[in-house]
């Protein structure tokens, strides 16, 4: 039972969709978000700025046959494993981030960021001879339309990270993961994290977010792990597209691989599979996937950075003392709510809790 547990109406139970036993409590899960403010979670990550450039259209290039911009705003998130640190921030959670950034305009912008929300930057690296990650999205529209991406550039650190910069960030990382309730790694391939770190990582729960290497971190003691079905089939080189008995294998082979007590995979509008090891004879073996549909609508308004929020809550709700499957469905509420926002977003403590009791409105 998590702390600070409401109590239920006698003999009332909200249920929400599931594929097993066809349910998960509603209310427990509120009460699990109840307890997310006294939750620490230490994320190590790369640490991306995402800039957003708004332009109106203007003309048609004469050099070119290209559109002519005028800007109108510009606009910038914290992205990769930074909008996991803002996501569980917006959350209630106390948050210690690992990482570096250039000692560049772009990394003092995402530090003043945190330092403004009250999140303790001392473990991010400033590096001289790093680059902050930033990946800028250019937006055109005409007035009163909607605005569509036509390009993105993407700025990246083009060497690896020094020795002594490395030796900090595994200085850090062993001092904040011995105050956290749970470790969330964030690997976008930057090069601030690398699979030797997290084997290091001595931590109560460990998850891992891993774009495109995922069986790099065998070895390490990872908990559970949150690839997106285009992650999972690009790791074995293997198509699952409709093929629900492709999703199985690959699902249960990575729970093998990785010796993981759970996989979730996420799913687009195809929703979340949330994979589990068994116990017994058959405690390296998981079970068959819990399907869990997705919450909201399946015409997302931006996708970008929806990952992230996933793998915080479904970090902080296992802090907080959920289940797998019950912290695979607060993810799903919370990535359904961020879908349908634009730019990096995040969704707050709030929000969540309202989603659970429209919901539970909903079914009494």
């Amino acid at each position: 039972m998590s702390e600070g547990r409401r109590e239920r109406n006698p003999g009332r139970s909200w249920r929400a969709g599931s594929s097993t036993d066809g349910s998960v409590d509603l209310t427990r899960l509120l009460d699990i978000v109840a307890a997310f403010s006294r939750k620490t979670i230490c994320v190590i990550g790369d640490f991306v700025l995402d800039e957003f450039v708004s332009g109106e259209i203007s003309r048609v290039s004469r050099e070119a046959p290209v559109l002519i911009l005028r800007h109108r705003r510009t606009e910038t998130y914290p992205g990769g494993g930074a909008n996991a640190v803002n996501n569980l921030a917006a959350l209630g959670a106390r948050v210690l981030p690992v990482g570096v950034v250039g000692k560049d305009s772009h990394g003092q912008e995402l530090l003043g960021y945190f330092r403004h929300k009250g999140v303790d930057v001392s473990g991010i690296v400033v590096a001289a001879d790093w680059t902050t990650s930033t990946k800028t999205r250019y937006l055109a529209g005409w007035t009163h339309t909607t605005e569509q991406q036509v390009l993105r550039v993407d700025r990246e650190p083009r060497s690896h990270l020094p020795a002594k910069v490395q030796s900090v960030i595994a200085r850090n990382t062993r001092r904040f993961a011995e105050r956290a309730d749970a470790v969330l790694v964030s690997d976008y391939g930057l090069g601030a994290i690398t699979p030797d770190l997290v084997r290091r990582i001595s931590a109560k729960i460990l998850t891992l977010d891993s774009r495109y290497r995922l069986r790099d971190f065998r070895g390490a003691r990872i908990t559970a792990a949150t690839p997106n079905e285009a992650e999972l089939e690009a790791e074995y080189q293997e198509s699952i597209g409709t093929d629900t008995r492709k999703l199985e294998q690959l699902g249960k082979r990575a729970v093998q691989d990785l010796g993981l007590s759970a996989l979730v995979v996420t799913r687009g509008k195809d929703g979340m599979a949330v994979f589990e090891r068994g116990g017994g004879h058959d405690g390296q073996r998981a079970h068959a996937a819990q399907h869990i549909p997705i919450y909201g609508s399946d015409s997302p308004v931006d996708v970008t950075g929806a990952g992230d929020t996933v793998i915080a809550v479904f970090t902080l709700a296992l802090a907080a003392g959920a289940s797998y499957i019950e912290a695979a469905h607060l993810s799903n509420y919370a990535g359904g709510i961020v879908v349908m926002k634009r730019r990096t977003a995040t969704v707050t403590h709030g929000e969540l809790e309202a989603a659970l009791r429209r919901e539970a409105t909903a079914q009494r």
